[in-house]
């Protein structure tokens, strides 16, 4: 990502947004299956709401269809 302030989620929101524990969100994180920037000073992640926002819309699609 770039340098300007991208809006984004924080871990407690996305496992709430898609109904999973905090840890869970860590682990899609490390794997690879959901987009994340590490801030190794914070110890935190942060999670690019758009991105997230497609990924959420794409697996509400699958489980409704």
């Amino acid at each position: 990502m770039d340098d300007e302030e991208v809006e984004s989620y924080t871990s407690d929101e996305v496992a709430e947004l898609f109904s999973v524990n905090r840890a869970t969100v860590s682990r899609w994180a490390r794997t690879g299956r959901i987009p994340s920037v590490k801030y190794p000073a914070r110890r935190r992640r942060a999670f690019p709401k758009r991105e997230v926002d497609e990924l959420w819309a794409r697996s509400y699609q699958a489980r409704t269809a």
